[in-house]
């Protein structure tokens, strides 16, 4: 295979990328990415030496651009994790990047791989895009559950999946789906929960808790994610979508404790904060079918200890890389941080 990642200097790409080439010495990887303000190529340096890997700036809503590599490189197989990501920045900081990029990007990423007959997609989306569960029904999102954003980024996302449909039912375009649970581990930026909490215990300072902190999410281990993502690239049918998961659902305070009680601290250093607009609460995942192919996750639920304890080490003997990444993004940071800090003490103030 010669592989485009799409978005590869993010945090589930980077991951990917390093199973890829530690896995399969044959196959060639060119990393595609934009290098926005959560694109690090000092996840790489461990591989960009490696004559197997390339990394080409671009950005996936340019076709021409898309054209250009996949020719170069006689492309395969192309996988996309180029996404705005971050729910909070959707609400408070707009959602125009995130429609050219989660759905105008995706549509792009198709049309290159119909004109240059690539041989399989696969989309990475969120479970986001069924929207928000009941804490006491006993239901899972399923791959027939409807698309139901209530984020502006995941009703992005959702856009980008329909669109994939889309082009499967009309071109025949050779695309599949997934569906993927909340992700942890190595090289994520700092924006998201379990580093955003690592580090602000680090400097000794309080964690802040959305509202009652019971809203429960599933976990997956962003190696797990890859090595789903690997059966599919291999034998995922085109047309399909594969919810992944690992039947693992914590509440949001239920994993603030646990980071907590790794690090060895007590819950005098949560803040329980204003809730998030439109804060979905609850995803949980039937992975059921990804599985039947025969897949199934190192971290389950039993070992989630172990996959978080392991992330909380790496990251506190990882100082240097997540304090190199605030020095070069911190002015981007700082304005998005004094937006959110402003909206919340509005809806502090209307309540």
């Amino acid at each position: 295979m010669n592989i485009l990642v799409c978005g590869g200097a993010g945090f589930i790409g980077s991951n990917f990328i390093h199973y890829f080439l530690a896995k399969y010495p044959d196959y060639k990887i060119i990393n595609f990415d934009k290098l926005t303000y959560a694109g690090n190529l000092a996840n790489h340096r461990v591989v960009e030496n490696d004559p197997r890997y390339t990394f080409v700036r671009g950005d996936i809503t340019d076709l021409d651009a898309l054209n250009e590599v996949m020719k170069k490189y006689k492309i395969t197989h192309v996988i996309n994790f180029a996404a705005e990501t971050h729910v909070d920045r959707s609400i408070h900081g707009g959602a125009k990047e995130f429609v050219l990029t989660n759905t105008l990007g995706v549509q792009m990423i198709l049309d290159a791989v119909r004109i240059n007959n690539v041989e399989k997609f696969v989309n990475v989306s969120t479970d986001e895009v069924y929207g928000s569960l009941a804490l006491d029904e006993d239901r899972f999102f399923t791959e027939s559950t409807p698309i139901w954003p209530n984020m502006p980024y995941a009703a992005a996302k959702a856009g980008g999946d329909l669109m994939c449909n889309a082009y499967f039912v009309t071109h025949k375009t050779p695309v599949i789906v997934t569906h993927c649970s909340n992700n942890y581990g190595p090289y994520q930026f700092p924006e998201k929960v379990i580093p955003f909490f690592i580090f602000k215990l680090l400097k000794g300072e309080r964690v802040p808790v959305y509202g009652d902190g019971l809203n429960v999410r599933d976990w997956i281990h962003v190696r797990d994610h890859a090595t789903a993502l690997d059966l599919l690239l291999h034998q995922g049918v085109a047309g399909e979508v594969y919810n992944i998961g690992s039947d693992n659902e914590r509440s949001n305070l239920e994993i603030t404790k646990m980071i907590l009680e790794i690090m060895g601290f007590g819950e005098e250093k949560i803040e329980y904060v204003t809730d998030r607009p439109g804060h979905d609460r609850r995803y949980a995942i039937d992975a059921s079918k990804i599985m039947a192919l025969g897949w199934k996750p190192e971290y389950t639920r039993a070992e989630f200890t172990r996959g978080l304890t392991e992330t909380v080490n790496w990251y506190k003997n990882n100082t240097d890389w997540v304090e190199n990444l605030w020095d070069k993004k911190r002015a981007e940071m700082n304005i998005f941080q004094e937006g959110l800090e402003k909206s919340n003490a509005q809806m502090t103030s209307a309540a």
